[in-house]
């Protein structure tokens, strides 16, 4: 069993934070909240949970890794609103990592014309960056090591578990 890294108690004591900001950056309107499958599944639905108001929830599918490491090549697939474009869009992962992922699925919100776009990450790996990408709301900023857990996976492997682990 991994070790321990950050238990379900933070995790969800951030996730309410989060929400929180979110409804305060975004106003009374219905945003759309955008989750980046599968890794962010767990986290989209909590945070979905957290947030106040009215949401319409959206989601892309983006593969860009093999075992532990990132390809560099990222594949979107996109499934939601069919228009984006004039809506208020919350960009949700669990990890922003070397920044390929975030960049893709970015460009691809941008695209479908939304008027805005607020990125939400719970994890964030800078030191791993290899492209100039920020996320606007981050849960915690954590060092270079291999979590798994609250979605996150090694092989399919691992993501149900309700705390953060170092594999």
């Amino acid at each position: 069993m991994p070790e321990i890294y950050l238990s379900a108690g933070a995790i969800d004591a951030r996730v309410r934070e989060l929400g929180a900001e979110i409804r305060t950056r975004g106003g009374d309107g219905t945003l759309v909240l955008t989750g980046v499958l599968k890794g962010a599944a767990i986290f989209f639905a909590d945070l979905a949970r957290a947030l106040p108001g009215p949401s319409e929830f959206a989601f892309l599918r983006a593969r860009s890794y093999e075992g532990t490491e990132s390809t560099g090549e990222v594949q979107v697939e996109f499934s939601g609103p069919e228009a984006l474009g004039g809506r208020d869009v919350v960009l949700v992962d669990t990890i922003l990592d070397t920044g390929h992922t975030m960049k893709a699925v970015r460009e691809v919100v941008d695209t479908l014309g939304a008027r805005s776009v607020t990125t939400c990450v719970l994890l964030d790996k800078p030191s791993r960056r290899e492209v100039d990408v920020a996320a606007d709301l981050v849960g915690f900023e954590v060092p270079d090591l291999f979590l798994v857990g609250y979605g996150l996976d090694h092989d399919g492997r691992y993501r149900g578990l309700r705390d953060l682990a170092v594999l």
